[in-house]
């Protein structure tokens, strides 16, 4: 193993950078330290996912304490890496390395990302750190996460990269895609090519149970099952232990074939839904799908610096009642989801969310996944969905695959 050498995943510029922002924020915030637990956020401002607490003090050098491996999270990240020995030793380790942060008569203020932190875990750390007589412990995950909203040239390019795969391999399935063949079966062939392509075969979430691989193939009125995932579509799923997405149910004429895939490489991830048919739509999911196109277009339009997030979404709200599909619009009846579209990055559900409540301005370098859908029951679900970089001067799409509702023969 000594003799193997491990590249840097993310340049060591760009680890330092962020850690800078951080740091920035810290301060700003009067947090002294954030101690980050979760892999991704660790990845992300370490460019190692080895197990362990990444400890950032708002000014000076951060540490790595790695579980394991110890080895490998030296190959990865350019931050300092140490052993994390017994977890019960945490806090003497930290007062040993941090004096001014821990020591005699001080009481800190440290951040965790407790959107993601098991309770079990935080009351842990609580008691090892000496909470509250001897430390503070606050939310730090908005910190991050808004952090993470701005993606850099580097991020962008891997996204880019899992946008061609995604395309690549679109435009190779749907040779297979026929009358009779099972969801399951072609999501398989699907997701064969993308493996090709580097896709890691999952797509991560931050949200608490949602999970997603490659995402959703699901055709006919099945689509419109609602199930716990928090999207319009559902599908019957493989069960109840697994339920959303394909089934074992094979693909009809004459209905709609919703396809909401992504991919993930280099950890980084695109989003994307189609829709096919084999054949033709009836007039209703004609309409609903021609209205679901109009409405991202009106959103790339309106995607520039400066743009409220929840504008967005209530354009797109009015542009559904108008024509008379408010009730249909991302979802039906209580199942309804309650966006218009939502970050992409390291994780499936980033910041911001074009949803009510987000007032927060579009920026340059926000990658933002916009999927105007609409859910109409006992026929199945119809949209599109691209995902955008905010420019300067506006929206550009990342996603590859032509726009447009797929006909099959």
């Amino acid at each position: 193993m000594n003799n193997l050498h491990i590249a840097m995943d993310i340049p060591a510029e760009l680890v330092w950078e962020r850690i800078r922002k951080l740091q920035s924020a810290m301060q700003a915030g009067h947090i002294d330290a954030y101690l980050v637990t979760q892999n991704v956020d660790i990845y992300y401002l370490s460019g190692s996912m080895q197990n362990g607490y990444l400890l950032v003090p708002c000014s000076g050098e951060p540490s790595f304490y790695v579980k394991r491996s110890l080895w490998r999270a030296g190959q990865e990240t350019p931050l300092r890496v140490q052993e994390l020995g017994s977890f019960k030793q945490l806090r003497a380790t930290l007062e040993k390395d941090y004096p001014e942060l821990l020591g005699a008569g001080q009481l800190p203020k440290i951040a965790c990302d407790l959107d993601v932190l098991p309770a079990q875990t935080y009351l842990k750390l609580a008691e090892l750190l000496g909470v509250p007589d001897h430390c503070r412990l606050v939310d730090g995950s908005g910190i991050i996460r808004t952090l993470r909203m701005i993606k850099s040239p580097w991020e962008i390019s891997r996204i880019e990269r899992a946008a061609l795969a995604v395309s690549e391999s679109l435009e190779e399935a749907l040779g297979e895609l026929r009358e009779g063949v099972t969801e399951l079966e072609w999501m398989a062939s699907l997701e064969y090519k993308l493996r090709k392509r580097g896709h890691i075969g999952l797509m991560r979430m931050r949200g608490y149970n949602q999970e997603i691989t490659t995402g959703m193939v699901i055709s006919g009125a099945a689509a419109a099952v609602p199930s716990y995932f928090d999207g319009p579509a559902g599908g019957l799923g493989l069960g109840a232990a697994s339920p959303q997405s394909v089934s074992r149910m094979a693909v009809k004429r004459n209905e709609p074939i919703l396809i909401d895939i992504g991919c993930c490489i280099d950890g980084y991830v695109i989003d994307q839904t189609r829709t096919a048919v084999i054949g033709q739509l009836s007039e209703p999911l004609l309409k609903a799908y021609e209205l679901s196109e109009q409405l991202l277009l009106e959103a790339e339009k309106n995607m520039i610096p400066g743009a409220i997030c929840s504008q967005l979404y209530a354009n797109a709200l009015a542009g559904a009642e108008t024509a008379g599909l408010a009730d249909h619009f991302m979802g039906y009846g209580a199942d309804r989801a309650k966006f218009l579209g939502h970050g992409i990055g390291l994780e499936i559900d980033e910041w911001p969310v074009l949803a009510k409540g987000f007032e927060i301005p579009l920026q340059e370098g926000m990658v933002i996944a916009v999927e105007p859908k609409f859910t109409l029951p006992g026929l199945g679900v119809v949209g599109v969905e691209n995902s955008y970089l905010v420019e300067s001067e506006g929206a550009r799409a990342l996603t590859r695959t032509q726009l447009g509702l797929i006909v099959l023969p």
